[in-house]
């Protein structure tokens, strides 16, 4: 858990308004004070390879692929190239260069493939870039369809306990967050390459973020349905959720209560 009080540098948070379920302004509400931290893409980048990379599984090669032969060198005086040949048909085998024959370097175990970070890096960079969903242009530069000001969309507690698809879809027209939801869909397609066979056949943009107070609520069944839409909770918000690839400014919408729990979990003070 990341509620350790934390000194930084940070100017002042916006206040952006509350929406209920009409996609109608009912008040405002100042973000907490994580939403005006200064935007560090370095270390974004640098924590969200961190965390992706340890998702990765080692992978090696069995020690004896391509060498379960009784290939043995000729020798010298044929007039023939000195390498492994399968006895009675003369057929090169065992090196690397031969049909069916070993790696020359093949991909090992023991490759360090997780990019380490130090814990209050990746606290900061979490911070970031949840102040950078509070920002328009990072927003579109990561090529969201949006068209308002102040980011990110609050919106009522009701929000969690619809149930249906069709009630949250025509809230999130309302609140004209659709759009770029529209445009996932318009924009998933097949993967180029041997990906296909192996489990993720599909490319899918990601969407919008929707930060509710718990993962129970009914509409967090609803939201995973629709494409490039993740659903995450204060507790379990990471780098993942808020700068997928690496690059800040997703899309969020939040409802009343998320946004207090964001408060308490990243207690911040001013110098």
């Amino acid at each position: 858990m990341l509620g350790a009080t934390m000194i930084l540098l940070i100017q002042d948070a916006p206040e952006v308004p509350i929406y209920d379920l009409k996609g109608e302004v009912i008040g405002k509400i100042k973000l907490p004070k994580v939403f005006g931290i200064l935007v560090r893409k370095d270390l974004i980048r640098r924590a969200f390879h961190s965390a992706f990379t340890a998702r990765l599984q080692p992978k090696g090669r069995d020690p004896l692929a391509g060498k379960r032969t009784s290939a043995r060198s000729f020798g010298v005086g044929l007039g023939i190239a000195r390498v492994p040949r399968i006895p009675g048909t003369g057929r090169a085998a065992l090196i690397n260069s031969a049909v069916g024959g070993r790696l020359a370097f093949p991909p090992t175990p023991e490759k360090k493939i997780h990019e380490e970070i130090n814990k209050k890096e990746m606290k900061l960079a979490i911070m970031s870039a949840l102040a950078a969903t509070s920002q328009p242009e990072l927003v579109k530069k990561r090529g969201h369809v949006v068209s308002r000001d102040t980011l990110p969309v609050v919106v009522v507690d009701d929000f969690e306990e619809l149930s249906k698809a069709r009630e949250v879809r025509e809230v999130l027209m309302k609140l004209g967050l659709w759009d770029d939801v529209m445009r996932a869909k318009k924009r998933t397609r097949i993967r180029a390459g041997k990906g296909k066979m192996r489990g993720r056949r599909y490319k899918k943009p990601k969407s919008i973020l929707a930060i509710i107070s718990s993962n129970e609520a009914p509409v967090a069944d609803v939201l995973d349905n629709f494409p490039g839409v993740d659903v995450a909770t204060p507790l379990s918000l990471n780098i993942l959720h808020l700068a997928p690839g690496g690059v800040p400014g997703r899309l969020t919408l939040i409802t009343k209560s998320a946004l207090e729990g964001l408060a308490k979990r990243f207690e911040v003070s001013i110098i």
